[in-house]
């Protein structure tokens, strides 16, 4: 955890060298990834090893982590699912190469088609989302100067220099609670549709996306849970034998990297592209609600949702071939 302050601290100060105007070789859009990366780790270790740590404060610190890296997050979303989609609609009507790493998609529909609605629908999500990404901008600059922010960023300042331990930490094992981590993420996967996962397609997915609901897919929400399990499972990992799960001298493990942790992140990357796919179906589908668009642009979208919803289930198949091949039911 001081390690983790300390990344804070230097991501802050890159954060203030590297404001409008400054020149610095470094973005402010990198900074504040710095800063939203380590506030993530901090507020993982809290979760997992609350125990040991002083209560008021561990209690105190948890929500202001979360609303600052979820704050910092906000821009960066909005911007990756706009490149996403535009992306997709330019690989669906034809405008680049489809290269595909996953069974053939049935039933794509005729490019010709699709090409009459995808400029006005690219323009339509160009529009939506640059206007959240704008006030997302508007709101994390405001949030970093915020008294809220440097009442944060006064307790990991003074986290980086000492810890505040329970009483009963000294001489505690974290292991146990690192176990219990990893046990909350297998029972979570064994809860997992690993069957339909197994499956290249889901229509249900479909049919549930196209509806008039805006509300969250359902299928969704326990592999989003998992991915989050899967991130404070490799958190408690690093707070056990080192930064990245690499395996370090003198920790009873051979150095350099360590393959349960290169799987781990495989494992990560797959829902990671589940949430990507999610929230860009999601954004595609808000945008064919859209009153008084034209029927080849609400055509255009909906084809751009089935695609995304398709990615989601590719998504969900990868990550079940890479679960299967884990090693992570051992002790951490």
């Amino acid at each position: 955890m001081r390690a983790q302050a300390t990344e804070f601290l230097r991501a802050l100060r890159l954060h203030r060298e590297t404001g409008p105007g400054t020149g610095g070789p470094e973005s402010p859009v990198d900074a504040a990834r710095a800063l939203r990366r380590s506030a993530r780790r901090i507020s993982g270790t809290l979760h997992t090893f609350q125990s040991l740590l002083e209560p008021d404060w561990a209690e105190s610190m948890r929500p202001e982590l979360a609303w600052l890296s979820g704050t910092l997050a906000l821009e960066h979303a909005y911007a990756a699912r706009l490149e996403r989609l535009l992306q997709a609609l330019h690989r669906l009507s034809g405008s680049t190469p489809a290269g595909q790493a996953f069974p053939a998609r049935p039933a794509l529909p005729e490019r010709g088609s699709l090409t009459v609605g995808a400029a006005k629908a690219g323009a339509l999500l160009d529009r939506q989302l640059t206007l959240a990404r704008t006030r997302a901008h508007s709101t994390a600059l405001q949030a970093l100067g915020s008294g809220r922010f440097h009442a944060v960023a006064d307790k990991v300042a003074v986290l980086a220099s000492e810890v505040p331990l329970a009483p009963t930490a000294a001489g505690a094992d974290p292991r146990p609670l690192a176990a219990a981590a990893l046990g909350r993420l297998t029972d979570a996967v064994a809860a997992l549709p690993l069957v339909t996962a197994g499956s290249p397609y889901n229509s249900e997915a479909l049919v549930h996306g196209l509806s008039p609901d805006p509300s969250p897919h359902p299928q969704d929400a326990p592999w989003h849970q998992v991915r989050l399990l899967l991130r404070l499972h490799r958190y408690a990992r690093e707070v056990l034998h080192g930064t990245g799960g690499t395996a370090l001298p003198g920790d009873g493990r051979e150095p350099g990297p360590d393959p349960a942790e290169v799987r781990l992140l495989a494992a990560g990357e797959a829902l990671d592209r589940h949430r990507d796919a999610s929230e860009a179906a999601a954004a595609a589908a808000q945008a064919a609600r859209t009153p008084r668009i034209a029927p080849a642009t609400a055509y255009a979208l909906g084809v751009l949702h089935a695609d995304q919803r398709h990615e989601v289930e590719a998504a969900r198949y990868a990550f079940q071939h890479c679960w299967q091949k884990e090693t992570v039911t051992t002790a951490p």
